[in-house]
């Protein structure tokens, strides 16, 4: 491992520690035993295919290029940073960014489900913020939705023309507020709306987190923008070939 490369992932390790170590507070991630045994078990099934082949992938890439660990390496660490910076919303609740658009549009959506459970597992035992229960659900909608939006978005803009930070921009703050959305939706689901039902309660979920995560979401894609703008400049063999890996998975 070049010397480069030890800084790098060092770098993302302290910084990781410096924000994991923090004051237990009620989060966004939907919180151990809340939904129903059901839907736990539901969204937990639903991510097995996506996991499966996060894995398959990360496996093949990793074997074909070593330096493709780094990139890895600084995609988990990111989430992990950002994702675990909770700021207070309405009714007692918190809202945070996610950090899952930069490995969506370097890897793909696929690792990103892999990095994200990882993450959320780390977040539920170490932090408090999320649940081992509800693993599946937070799994869905951060490691898996919000990712796969990610990348549509990022490849729909770059074959429109679009300039490259402005398609990683709208990328990652997509990204971001379908989290949103799918949470809201998982939560709706279980505890519907007594006079409205599914859709009045999506919209109160949606009323709780919206004043603070779109500004959020702003601030998510700008600071991914800056991490791309990092890699162009001391990453750049690494990026090139990722980027030949993709054409060869193509």
């Amino acid at each position: 491992m070049k010397k480069k490369e030890r800084k790098l992932i060092g770098a993302a390790g302290i910084v990781a520690v410096l924000f994991g170590i923090g004051p237990k507070v009620n989060a966004m991630h939907i919180m151990e035993g809340y939904l129903p045994a059901g839907y736990c078990v539901a969204w937990g099934i639903l991510c097995i295919p996506f996991v499966i082949a996060g894995f398959l992938t990360i496996q093949r890439r990793v074997k074909r290029d070593r330096g493709a660990i780094t990139l890895l390496a600084m995609s988990g660490a990111f989430i992990f940073v950002i994702s675990s910076l909770k700021i207070p919303s309405v009714t007692g609740s918190c809202s945070h960014m996610t950090g899952t658009g930069l490995g969506a549009i370097l890897f793909g959506p696929s690792v990103v489900s892999i990095l994200g459970i990882i993450v959320l597992i780390f977040q539920a035992i170490l932090l408090a913020h999320g649940g081992l229960t509800s693993l599946g659900a937070n799994a869905f909608s951060m490691a898996i939705a919000g990712p796969v939006l990610s990348w549509l978005i990022y490849h729909a803009c770059q074959k429109c023309g679009v300039k490259k930070r402005v398609s990683v921009f709208l990328a990652a703050s997509s990204g971001d507020l379908f989290t949103y959305c799918v949470t809201s939706l998982q939560l709706a689901l279980a505890f519907p709306d007594r006079e409205g039902g599914v859709m009045l309660s999506v919209i109160k979920f949606l009323g709780v987190f919206a004043p603070t995560q779109f500004p959020l979401a702003v601030v998510e894609g700008i600071l991914t923008v800056l991490i791309v703008i990092g890699l162009e400049v001391y990453a750049r063999p690494e990026l090139k070939a990722l980027e030949a890996e993709k054409g060869r998975a193509l």
